[in-house]
């Protein structure tokens, strides 16, 4: 997937600016554990960690496209454009020579004909820095989604960007600073568009451009939800949404490299497992690879719950049997679960703790790692729920209708696991209430609506914009950094901007048809699946239910709040009155958080 850099300074000579690129790449090694590369012109920096996926000889970068002798234009690129093919013949056709079979080279290419009007043309997930040499402007796009992370600091003289934080942290004018409205991010459960969690840092929003000259900063926006009309009726949108799948589907299996699927089970990762074996089998290059977790004694443990309906083990081989794939259930055992190594990955990989979903950071990480170990790709069913009406805050009126972000109505809010944990002096200064309201209402102002839409229909149009916009974007940066720590590309069919424009549109009687969650989902792959998963209700990640896992991580607090000597002391709630579980304890969450929380204060010496 790659990570790139780069350093925009106009007062200044970057000829000698390497040294400093090298720095800030080095800090994305595992994105791109296969070549690095550095590129330098009188005002610009460019540095690339690279996994090579597509042309893997030719696709080195920083590429170029130089004119007798001289550079037009420069880019260091991240991500995968997935009708690359389309746009290289048209490209040929006006004109364009070709020396490599990668998509970086049809994106400079692309730039020279359209200029950045070509964000437009551009199917896939990407984020990249092009340098227009014969302006001196910098271009940094990223795609409609947000599925690849892009990360800018402007500066007096220019402008520093990185697809992780710590790129831009690893430069010796930036400092380490989070202050109160990072903290208020970090805390609300909310994914503020452009906000970073560091002071003077910012993620360009999804479906922008940033355009840098010496006149100035400017960013454009070049893709938004829109509310159209919808009218195809139940039959046409159900056959609909299947054409764009297999469309995806066939689109995301291109790879120079070997690549898998990501199977739980459940109806979205069991939709893809389905749609890929079927395109690999009709062009004879199956079976195909996936892969589960699952954790040691959950046979013995598993207990259902409100978002834990049934263990992913029993459905994932099923399923697996079903298409005849080369199927792994990776096994985690309780001792990896708890290693302080593996759980001190997550916060340097995401830069920050994981503010929600805490306990499914570690397992993923060791997932993808055993995943790297066979195969360089993987499909996977990120946004399904969002686009089809999946979760339970769609269907249950009381969270559907409550005046905040549903899913902070539906629980996913971690202030709660924090009472007795985190300070609460600490808390009150920070008023999160009030920054999550302020946000809420930002992001409902937002909203496209259709003239004389009813309430219930404009309702639910407004519950997926805020799903899509401010939900995705934490499944996506916590794919992305834990795929990306080991050097694996994960992709998102259902993230595909053609089909998340068309199911945001289709009305709520036809999303709920048949009664059930992703009515049209089931009924656009049912006969592919077996019939136990089309009927399996809807369960969350799997999570360890040994527990021993919940001990271990209590005792590892109690170290933490007996040591002085550690960064995290000062923020602990020491009285701890507040916990009001059964047990004087709160949730595994808030615990993971806090664990967290001292790892990030001990990598990355943050000034708060």
């Amino acid at each position: 997937m790659c990570g790139i850099t780069g350093w925009v300074d106009f007062e200044r000579d970057m000829s000698s600016a390497q040294g400093v690129l090298r720095d800030m790449a080095d800090t994305m090694a595992c994105r791109g554990p296969d070549a690095q590369g550095y590129w330098t012109d009188t005002h610009i920096g460019l540095g690339h960690r690279r996994l090579a996926v597509i042309d893997l000889e030719g696709g080195v970068q920083p590429m170029t496209v130089e004119h007798d002798g001289r550079t037009l234009v420069a880019v260091t690129y991240s991500g995968e454009v997935y009708n690359y093919r389309e746009l290289r013949a048209e490209l040929r056709q006006l004109g364009h020579r070709f020396r490599t079979e990668s998509d970086t080279e049809v994106v400079l290419h692309a730039y020279l004909q359209w200029g950045a009007a070509m964000a437009d043309k551009l199917k896939g997930m990407f984020a990249f820095g092009i340098w227009d040499a014969r302006t001196e402007e910098l271009v940094l796009v990223r795609d409609r989604l947000g599925i690849k992370p892009l990360y800018y600091y402007p500066t007096r003289r220019g402008l520093l960007f990185g697809s992780e934080a710590k790129t831009i942290l690893a430069h010796p004018e930036v400092r380490p600073v989070v202050d109160q409205d990072g903290l208020r991010e970090l805390l609300a459960g909310v994914k503020t568009p452009e906000h970073a969690i560091f002071h003077g840092m910012y993620e360009l929003r999804p479906g922008h451009l940033l355009r840098l000259g010496r006149a100035g900063l400017r960013i454009q926006r070049y893709w938004a939800l829109e509310a159209r009309e919808h009218t195809d009726d139940v039959d046409t949108t159900v056959r609909t949404v299947r054409e764009l799948l297999e469309d995806v589907i066939e689109r995301q299996l291109i790879a120079d490299v070997p690549l898998c699927t990501l199977l739980s089970g459940g109806l979205d990762s069991s939709a893809v497992t389905a749609l890929a074996a079927r395109s690999l089998a009709e062009r004879g290059a199956g079976p195909v690879r996936s892969f589960s977790v699952d954790f040691a004694g959950n046979e013995r443990d598993f207990t259902a719950n409100v978002v834990h309906n049934s263990p992913d083990a029993p459905f994932a081989t099923e399923m697996a049997g079903h298409v005849a794939a080369d199927h792994t259930n990776l096994v985690l055992n309780l001792e990896e679960l708890t290693d302080p190594r593996i759980r001190a990955i997550v916060p340097k990989a995401y830069d920050s703790p994981a503010a929600m979903l805490g306990d499914g950071y570690a397992s993923l990480y060791l997932l993808f790692r055993a995943i790297r170990e066979r195969s360089t790709v993987a499909l996977s069913g990120e946004a399904a729920d969002e686009l089809f009406g999946g979760y339970v805050w769609f269907h249950v009126s009381e969270l559907r209708n409550a005046n905040t972000f549903p899913w902070v109505a539906a629980g996913y809010d971690l202030m709660p696991m924090l009472s007795g944990l985190l300070d609460p002096g600490l808390v009150a200064g920070l008023d999160i209430e009030g920054y999550r309201a302020q946000r809420y209402s930002e992001a409902l102002a937002e909203v496209p609506v259709l003239p004389g839409e009813d309430a219930m229909e404009r309702r639910i149009r407004e519950v997926s914009y805020l799903s899509i916009t401010r939900f995705v974007p934490f499944l996506l940066d916590r794919k992305d950094r834990m795929s990306m720590a080991v050097g694996l590309e994960v992709r998102v069919p259902f993230c595909d901007h053609r089909l998340v424009e068309y199911a945001f549109n289709v009305p709520w009687s036809m999303k709920f048809f048949d009664g059930r969650e992703k009515s049209l989902l089931r009924a656009a792959t049912r006969d592919l699946l077996p019939n136990s998963i089309v009927e399996r209700k809807k369960s969350a990640y799997p999570i360890s239910h040994d527990p021993r896992y919940d001990s271990a991580l209590r005792a590892e607090f109690d170290r933490l709040a007996a040591d002085p000597s550690v960064p995290v002391y000062s923020f602990i709630d020491h009285d701890g009155s507040g916990r009001q579980n059964t047990d004087g304890w709160p949730s595994r969450t808030g615990l993971e958080f806090m664990v967290q929380l001292n790892s990030w204060l001990e990598t990355h010496e943050l000034k708060l």
